[in-house]
């Protein structure tokens, strides 16, 4: 989408975690297209660009460059540069790590809040300061000068280049766009873009952007009621969905190629997108809590026996939890409770994240 005018980003009800909010995460451009890079996934996506996702592959992480503070290239190459404090890892592979070497930065170049590198030069943004200090090298600090930050370019999600500096925002209208600066300093703007669908569902927290924010429920599963006049012992078995609805969350994947090195089944992935998610906060579709230790297998119907003595006139409610993404369950929890009443229970089963 061409702009004609500056575009103006008001706050949705859910939206991407920020960079600085998922450690490992990055997102850069080079000659072989848009990257995106997930080290609590311990992988990362390749694409023609973030507005089409068109060839998207899914890529193994190699563990030394994982959980790199930020990641950039340039983009006339492959070579990949993955910064951690005062240092940064160059290589040729981000799944192989070849041709590793390590390089320190100038102290000047050191402490930025965010990273790009457009063309020729790096941009290092200083949000405190309200600056961009632009370097030809981040080792040397070499023809180095410092321009303004225009207000409107220090709330960006992300930051990257392609050629020109580029922030992600959220837009209530528009949702996940991408602004591409002719001008960070002054806030001219080049083009703007939305974000493709399958590239937003790798994206932390982009699931509650594309299917919905997570829920969490109770489910009433079975009600028994004694309406005679003595106490009745009722034993029988009580079926319930145990699992998670693996082949229907993996049609997220359907347009990925996933690599045979990452020795992934179908929804595998999917699933471990899922429990990211619901270990966010509201802010980002989330439910904060933690699912490791629920079963992930694909959803099945389960018995247990059940055996309960009910007085005269009474009633028993069974119920289970459930959480799920947008509208539809996804994950059936073992959590089985009771009541008297036709209310469900008040707790959340699962336990929070820490």
């Amino acid at each position: 989408m061409a702009a004609d005018g500056a575009l103006r980003t008001n706050e949705p009800a859910s939206k991407l975690v920020p960079q600085k909010e998922s450690k490992g995460t990055g997102i850069f451009y080079n000659s072989e297209g848009a990257f995106i890079v997930r080290s609590d996934l311990g992988c990362y996506m390749v694409c023609q660009s973030l507005e089409i996702g068109n060839n998207i592959r899914i890529e193994k992480l190699h563990p030394a460059c994982q959980w790199g503070d930020f990641y950039l290239s340039i983009l006339q190459s492959t070579e990949v540069c993955v910064i951690k404090g005062d240092t940064y890892r160059h290589v040729k592979n981000l799944s192989t790590d070849e041709g590793a070497g390590l390089t320190k930065m100038h102290p000047n170049c050191c402490g930025g809040d965010y990273y790009m590198n457009c063309g020729k030069v790096f941009l290092i943004v200083f949000l405190k300061r309200g600056v961009v200090r632009s370097v030809t090298a981040l080792c040397g600090d070499w023809d180095a000068y410092e321009i303004p930050l225009n207000p409107e370019c220090s709330n960006g999600l992300y930051y990257f280049g392609i050629f020109d500096p580029v922030l992600i925002k959220m837009d209530d209208k528009w949702g996940a766009q991408f602004l591409r600066y002719k001008n960070i300093s002054t806030a001219e703007l080049f083009n703007f873009y939305s974000i493709h669908p399958d590239v937003l569902n790798f994206l932390p927290g982009g699931l509650a952007l594309t299917k919905g924010s997570s829920f969490g429920a109770w489910n009433l599963i079975k009600s028994l009621q004694n309406n005679s006049n003595s106490s009745i012992t009722w034993s029988d078995k009580v079926t319930s969905k145990v699992g998670y609805m693996k082949r229907k969350m993996s049609s997220i994947e359907h347009s990925w190629k996933i690599s045979t090195s990452l020795s992934l089944e179908t929804g595998a992935l999917s699933s471990f997108l899922s429990k990211a998610q619901f270990s966010l906060s509201a802010e980002y579709g989330g439910k904060s809590v933690q699912t490791g230790q629920e079963d992930w297998s694909e959803a099945r119907d389960e018995e247990e026996s059940l055996q309960v003595t009910l007085k005269p006139s009474e009633k028993l409610y069974i119920w289970q939890y459930r959480l799920g993404i947008g509208k539809d369950p996804v994950l059936f929890c073992r959590d089985i409770e009771f009541t008297q009443e036709e209310i469900p229970p008040n707790r959340n089963p699962l336990p929070p994240v820490s």
